[in-house]
């Protein structure tokens, strides 16, 4: 019987999942509806990418070492890490009261071209106006509360993984 926690079992899941929120996110989201994304919405994007792609590697190779393993999950997890902090900061400036909302600025683009790259950094987590519109909900959760939801559950398999990874093996018991 095929057990769907295994290791590579996992890792596909965690691929699977980036790209359909990476899909949703550009057809449904930009495509069908419209919207642009603000700068936090890009950066969450982007720890969603590393994580799938940390995750294609372990999914591809399978790596025995738990060295390896280790060092792909390390990358993994900083990925999604990274898109769960920026969604959670993304959700607390929608949900400040509007005198306390940072004023709209110039855009990522602009801060690229011309800022130091740690300037840009500091200017996108201090967030903008943009950030804090909430411009569709699916059942009363904005864009910023589902994906820090799905990104939450993603840390969650991690966690399943990092377990899968560091347990010991089963496979030297006696009958």
């Amino acid at each position: 019987m095929l057990k769907l926690t295994t290791y590579r079992n996992l890792q596909v899941f965690l691929v699977i999942m980036s790209i359909v929120g990476m899909s949703f996110a550009l057809f449904f989201l930009q495509r069908y509806l419209g919207f642009s994304p603000c700068p936090l919405c890009i950066f969450q994007r982007i720890g969603l990418i590393i994580m799938g792609c940390f995750a294609l590697m372990s999914a591809l190779f399978n790596p025995k070492s738990k060295v390896i393993r280790l060092l792909l999950w390390l990358g993994s997890v900083a990925g999604i890490g990274w898109s769960t902090a920026v969604a959670a900061r993304h959700v607390w400036l929608q949900h400040l009261p509007a005198d306390q909302v940072p004023s709209c600025g110039p855009g990522l683009d602009y801060w690229l071209d011309t800022l130091p790259i740690l300037q840009v950094f500091k200017e996108v987590f201090a967030g903008s106006g943009e950030c804090a519109l909430v411009d569709w909900t699916f059942i009363g959760l904005s864009i910023p509360e589902q994906s820090l939801i799905l990104f939450s559950i993603l840390l969650a398999v991690h966690g399943l993984i990092l377990w899968r990874i560091v347990r010991p093996s089963t496979n030297n018991r006696l009958a």
